[in-house]
């Protein structure tokens, strides 16, 4: 009944069906969270931080009816930077994504943007976020584990064990990629300014975690309340 010229698509999550792609009769545009073909699909910010790339961005695409298929009108970069997490890279690519669109719908509704198709080789596919995916598995390098927590920084959360007890990881850094000759989560040093955790390659730091049914804590406040020298993170 709107007689739309254009439907703009954010986050949406699903497939549109037919109908809707050819409702309006200059179709419907995508704003998607990477630099497409890299990381089509449900979870391209959270996918791109877990595999170290250290830049992502926003495609405007023209929709089809495959998953992110369509061609592409334009797109920006921006760098991921070392602690940033899902969430505020997420924040960053929203304000980057509305920028674009602010800039460049006069021209598409004006016939004057053209698009360009994605080069098949380069197609990755960025799969839906699984809560199982959150578990840390402190075998794993320090810096894959820091990637991990930042990657699932605000959902579904990074998680561990402390003393039979599930906590969650919100904040880490990385103090060292090298071999360390401590069992993998064990805490070798705890202060002010953070828990120093061994891993399978290196030592991260954990800087904010939460207690089941508690609130997020600095590490600082959380080793006031529970003792974990030569504890265990499993």
């Amino acid at each position: 009944g709107y007689n739309p010229e254009l439907v703009v698509v954010a986050a949406y999550g699903l497939i549109l069906p037919p109908a809707a792609l050819t409702l309006p009769h200059l179709g419907c545009v995508n704003i998607h969270a990477s630099l497409l073909p890299r990381w089509r699909g449900a979870a391209p910010i959270q996918r791109a931080i877990l595999a170290g790339d250290t830049e992502t961005g926003v495609s405007l695409m023209q929709m089809e009816a495959g998953l992110d298929t369509g061609p592409v009108y334009v797109k920006k970069r921006i760098p991921i930077e070392p602690e940033q997490t899902a969430a505020e890279l997420h924040d960053a690519l929203a304000m980057l994504g509305a920028g674009m669109l602010r800039e460049y719908l006069p021209e598409l509704l004006e016939g004057g943007l053209k698009s360009q198709p994605q080069e098949p080789t380069a197609v990755t596919y960025a799969s839906k976020l699984e809560k199982s995916e959150a578990w840390l598995d402190w075998s794993q390098s320090a810096l894959a584990l820091h990637r991990q927590i930042r990657a699932f920084n605000s959902w579904p959360v990074a998680q561990t064990y402390l003393q039979d007890q599930v906590v969650r990881i919100w904040r880490a850094r990385l103090v060292s990629s090298d071999v360390v000759q401590t069992e993998p989560g064990r805490v070798i040093a705890a202060d002010a300014g953070g828990i120093q955790v061994a891993t399978g390659a290196g030592i991260l730091c954990i800087l904010e975690l939460q207690r089941s049914g508690g609130r997020v804590l600095s590490a600082a406040d959380f080793i006031n309340a529970v003792d974990v020298r030569g504890a265990r993170f499993s």
